[in-house]
């Protein structure tokens, strides 16, 4: 099915008439479709599903192209950026362009499905802001990280669930919950693999959210942890390029005040939560999608 929706992506900017979008959208490395996936799983495969499916999927590829941007990132996903590939222009205009061509077949929606999902990217524009705010100086605040990965991530997860949900004649609200704690888990996972796996694994160089200026949950709970010598250690390290030796000295220090294992411990707590929301529903797949994402080896 997911190919159905890649096809439908590739119609939909075809239509404009630019052969050149169409070039560069096959070059956006294309990632899992988690998104796609869930509203599959929740509204069933048919013409409006796969189209919502589309729309979404363009917008987040969007928000991806403006955020390797903003990050200066030159890979996505183990492959080459399109910002590395054709410059920050191109990358640019082709994410206005995926957001411009996903919110014109937007309003082809019922009007609640579209203001689900519409809001939810504004919100996730206010969640790039607010990332890009936060790197300036460590941030020892939990509040501003999960309001931010909240914006960023996890509302156009939240909104996906929904809006499939509201297509169906299905509870909005439960199935949102589950998106909104599929969306925190997601990140919260993605920032702990930012740890613990190697270069090789991720695809990109081990602790580089430290460098690149995010403090996420790992490093929230250790800098708590750590006497006021270490803060201060930890704190100058900030967005530098570490050496062998201050890598090490991160991890040690991770599982010497248990930041990890705390850290996984909410991420499940999150999925624990958002399986307990459906339990009265019908098993849709959605367990597994969490399952998975939960209960893997760090």
């Amino acid at each position: 099915m997911l190919e159905k929706v890649e096809n439908l992506m590739v119609e939909m900017v075809s239509s404009l008439g630019d052969k050149r979008s169409v070039e560069l959208l096959h070059r956006v490395p294309k990632g899992k479709r988690l998104r796609a996936k869930l509203i599959l799983k929740i509204a069933g495969v048919s013409e409006v599903s796969l189209k919502l499916a589309a729309i979404v999927e363009l917008i987040h590829a969007a928000s991806l192209l403006h955020d390797d941007v903003i990050d200066d990132a030159l890979s996505r996903r183990g492959e080459k950026s399109i910002n590395a590939l054709f410059g920050n222009k191109t990358a640019i205009m082709l994410g206005d362009i995926l957001y411009s061509k996903g919110f014109s077949e937007l309003t082809t929606m019922p009007h609640e499905v579209a203001y689900t999902l519409s809001n939810a990217v504004a919100l996730l524009s206010v969640g790039e802001l607010l990332d890009v705010e936060l790197s300036h100086a460590f941030n020892a605040n939990e509040a501003l990280y999960f309001d931010m990965i909240y914006k960023k991530t996890a509302s156009l997860i939240e909104a996906s669930a929904k809006a499939a949900a509201l297509l169906c004649g299905k509870k909005g609200d439960i199935y949102a919950l589950y998106g909104k704690n599929l969306g925190l888990a997601f990140q919260i996972i993605d920032d702990i693999l930012d740890i613990t796996q190697s270069s090789e694994v991720l695809g990109k160089p081990s602790l580089n959210d430290f460098k690149e200026g995010k403090t996420t949950l790992p490093y929230l709970y250790m800098y708590r942890r750590l006497n006021a010598e270490d803060q201060t250690y930890l704190c100058s390290l900030f967005q530098t390029e570490l050496n062998e030796t201050q890598s090490l000295w991160i991890k040690t220090k991770m599982h010497e005040t248990n930041a990890l294992n705390d850290s996984i411990a909410y991420a499940k707590a999150l999925g624990f939560e958002a399986l307990d929301a459906i339990k009265d529903e019908e098993d849709l797949g959605l367990c597994s999608i969490m399952k998975e994402m939960i209960e893997r080896n760090f």
